[in-house]
């Protein structure tokens, strides 16, 4: 149901608790929605919650709840269930006055301000610019942009950042591979680098350093910031194609340059977290729960690639982030716990009270891509993998990214190219975007057949319908449509609170569906005007409803297809 219905509902609870248990708070109050809708459509817990402190029989405590329960307009009926479960149910008015609320709200509809303004860093795609972005990079942009869309949703203020690499053993070997093929170009001698880059893109790069008027490839600094800024540039490009963008970009070379790497290891070894040993220097990562203590610098005296990620995160810290949520691939597991360890033994200097749970990450697993029953591995340009900007030109950036955030992070996943390019109800991205469409031909057909109706009114459709008589709407896969919609602001909540983008594919395909089963067995422009006008007001809702939703992660919402 609606916000309102819940606060309401949780009004009427709180004020029988308040008769039964004065003494108990009423945050224990929860209202769940069972998995078999023959058990209502709320249940409470709280009787079996208050029956050890009370020393009395859940279900004795149930029944006096329920005994205490104000009268309401919108409360059909409650029981006990069970050991001392709740169920209540909702009159059709209570769900029927979701229309409203969604027709009245409509963008703004499932929105809180919970999270009051704090500040959030949603770190996300963070790829190293050493060749173009791969389907792992874009599930990545799928999955942080849609958190951090919801956490805006739920109040919360969030920067998206991107933290790029462009530090270390694997740029050298970038600059190292385009010298080599500057110098194939220039007809020299050249062996190139074993750990070195292959795709076609390497050698794109050289034609442009050469074009660009270089008389050789002896200058490995100008080859290694040109290529870099090449990649970069590429990356903005495909980025841009797929809709992301972000409010800041963090160089990893920056914390090098600014002295911030030095300056987090000095205090590391000041707090005595670091001792030295075989010509290394360690951090004593297992007093913070890790298998074994960890190299931060070799005897080389390179730095260990977790070392900078320590440094990072004290700046997010030190900018007011309160919160951090890191996406990255599973491969970077076991940077969780290094990186949470460097940063707790400078929890009494440089990050003064940060949380042992700092940063959160959201890990998800690698992308398998499929057409014609078999995995397609390789990309023309990137020569090892397949390219993001592949996926977006063959399928589209909205399949692209329904597909990248339609299962859970943490799940392996392959990417059907066919399904995406299929127009049928097994493509999710197809038929929940049929639906928002099927609902506007609907729009456009009442214009056609009722023209006063509209032109009446003298207003958008949705105010034209907002205030109309709903009691028509009583009809099963009514009821089932309302419950739906009224599902929406929980759904939202609870997949902000989770970092769970998939839940809002989820509930966009299973909407869809009660939609067009309902459009399937009812008709809507009926000549009767008050159930026209209200099964209208129910569609305009759904549709209101699946473009706050597609919005969300980033998928459009055609009108027409």
């Amino acid at each position: 149901m609606s916000v309102e219905i819940k606060s309401h509902l949780t009004e009427l609870l709180t004020r029988a608790l308040a008769q039964v248990a004065p003494q108990q708070p009423a945050s224990i109050i929860s209202l769940d929605r069972p998995k078999q809708p023959q058990h209502g459509d709320y249940s409470v817990s709280v009787a079996l919650q208050l029956a050890k402190p009370l020393k009395r029989a859940s279900r004795e405590i149930a029944q006096e709840l329920v005994a205490a329960i104000p009268p309401s307009d919108w409360l059909a009926s409650t029981e006990v269930a069970g050991p001392g479960f709740i169920n209540l149910r909702l009159h059709a008015a209570a769900k029927q006055f979701t229309v409203k609320t969604l027709l009245a709200q409509r963008g703004q509809y499932g929105r809180s301000e919970r999270g009051q303004g704090q500040p959030v860093v949603v770190e996300f795609v963070s790829a190293n610019p050493t060749g173009p972005l791969h389907v792992g990079h874009g599930r990545q942009a799928a999955l942080g942009d849609a958190i951090s869309a919801l956490l805006e949703s739920q109040g919360y203020r969030v920067t998206r950042e991107f933290y790029y690499n462009d530090a270390g053993a694997q740029i050298e070997n970038l600059a190292l591979s385009v010298q080599a093929r500057i110098r194939e170009m220039l007809r020299e001698p050249v062996e190139f680098p074993a750990d070195g880059y292959h795709g076609e893109y390497i050698r794109e790069i050289a034609e442009k350093y050469v074009a660009g008027g270089a008389r050789d490839g002896e200058d490995l600094d100008a080859i290694r910031r040109f290529a870099v800024a090449e990649l970069r540039a590429e990356q903005d490009l495909d980025l841009r194609a797929f809709g992301v963008a972000f409010d800041n970009y963090y160089l990893e070379s920056s914390l090098y340059n600014d002295g911030r790497v030095e300056k987090a290891v000095a205090a590391l070894a000041s707090a005595g977290k670091t001792y030295e040993q075989d010509g290394a220097l360690w951090l004593r990562t297992t007093e913070y729960g890790d298998d074994k203590d960890r190299v931060m610098r070799k005897s080389d005296g390179a730095y260990t690639y977790f070392v900078p990620d320590v440094a990072y995160h004290i700046t997010k810290w030190e900018r007011g982030f309160k919160r951090a949520i890191n996406v990255q691939g599973s491969d970077h597991h076991s940077t969780v716990t290094r990186v949470r360890a460097g940063l707790q033994a400078l929890s009494d200097t440089l990050c003064r009270g940060i949380t042992k749970g700092y940063p959160d990450y959201v890990l998800h697993k690698m992308v398998t891509v499929m057409k014609g029953g078999e995995e397609v591995k390789i990309s023309k340009r990137a020569g090892a993998y397949v390219t993001l900007r592949d996926l977006i030109d063959e399928v589209g950036r909205d399949a692209t990214r329904f597909f990248l955030v339609s299962r859970r992070a943490d799940t392996e996943f392959a990417f059907d190219v066919d399904l995406a390019k299929s127009q049928s109800e097994e493509n999710p991205v197809y038929y929940v975007q049929y639906a928002h469409a099927r609902i506007c031909r609907l729009m456009e057909q009442w214009r056609a057949q009722y023209p006063g109706e509209r032109e009446a009114a003298r207003a958008p459709l949705e105010d034209c319908l907002k205030d109309i008589d709903l009691s028509p709407l009583a009809g099963t896969r009514e009821l089932a449509l309302l419950a739906k919609l009224g599902a929406y602001p929980e759904m939202l909540e609870g997949a902000a609170k989770e970092l769970a983008p998939h839940q809002v594919a989820f509930y966009l395909r299973e909407l869809a569906g009660e939609f067009h089963s309902y459009y399937n067995a009812e008709r809507i422009l009926v000549p009767e005007t008050p159930v026209r006008l209200a099964r209208l007001a129910l569609a305009a809702a759904v549709r209101q409803a699946l473009r706050n939703g597609l919005a969300l992660i980033g998928v459009s919402a055609p009108e027409t297809m």
